[in-house]
């Protein structure tokens, strides 16, 4: 009876070259999804670029926002109390912010009553709110629509897939399915990372975005505050 002896550096080759096959790169998955999976695949990537550009540009357009002079409202106490409204608008023309722009609405409402001028503030905010949350629900439909369009994508290649079977009376090989099975997964997982950094950005914008209307609300009762004291 023969030993059969195998070449240990022969046994690791093989293993190797059996991992080599093994191995796919996301790149392949998307070119051997099909059709229909390289279109739902592209248009994962496409919002995907507008959910990252809406949040970069959002950030900074927030970040200068939030920019305020610490001693602006102090300056306009002091021209407001002297009387010198003018300097007051001036000085709110230098400042590019919504607290500015606030300040500066009420100013131009001085000599009205305190009820007009706050309601003047409070629909000056408002415009300001909505310049701040400008494209930021794009953000959050990108956030939930992401994962639905890659579950449509893994369906669709479940059907295929399936169709294949039922094509084939039963004799399609496992090998084959198996495989177009992961590929359609694939449409999930882009789903899913679309969606959660969509989702993640909208949740940052919505905090930045809260602490700006907050800086508003206490300037615009500063403001109010300031008329009400007694000359």
């Amino acid at each position: 009876m023969s030993l059969l002896i195998q070449d240990p550096a022969v046994t690791e080759q093989a293993a190797e070259q059996l991992q080599e096959e093994k191995t796919l790169s996301f790149l392949e998955l998307i070119l051997n999804g099909g059709i229909a999976g390289t279109i739902v695949i592209a248009i994962l990537f496409v919002l995907l670029i507008v959910a990252v550009y809406i949040y970069f540009e959002r950030t900074f357009a927030i970040k200068s926002a939030s920019k305020t002079d610490k001693n602006f409202m102090n300056q306009i106490k002091d021209n407001v109390m002297n009387g010198n409204i003018e300097a007051a608008k001036i000085r709110c023309a230098q400042e590019d912010s919504p607290v500015a722009r606030l300040t500066a609405k009420g100013i131009s409402r001085i000599g009205s009553p305190l009820e007009d001028i706050n309601t003047a503030i409070e629909n000056a905010g408002k415009l300001e709110v909505y310049k701040l949350e400008k494209n930021v629900s794009i953000l959050a439909t990108i956030a939930g629509a992401g994962p639905m369009i890659g579950f449509l994508g893994t369906v669709i290649g479940m059907v295929l897939a399936f169709h294949e079977l039922a094509t084939s009376s039963g004799q399609a090989e496992m090998g084959s399915l198996a495989e177009g099975i992961y590929i359609a997964m694939t449409t999930t997982v882009a789903g899913l990372i679309v969606g959660i950094v969509a989702y993640i950005g909208y949740n940052h914008l919505v905090v930045k975005t809260d602490k700006v209307v907050h800086q508003m609300e206490a300037t615009a009762v500063d403001f109010l505050d300031l008329l009400n004291e007694p000359a």
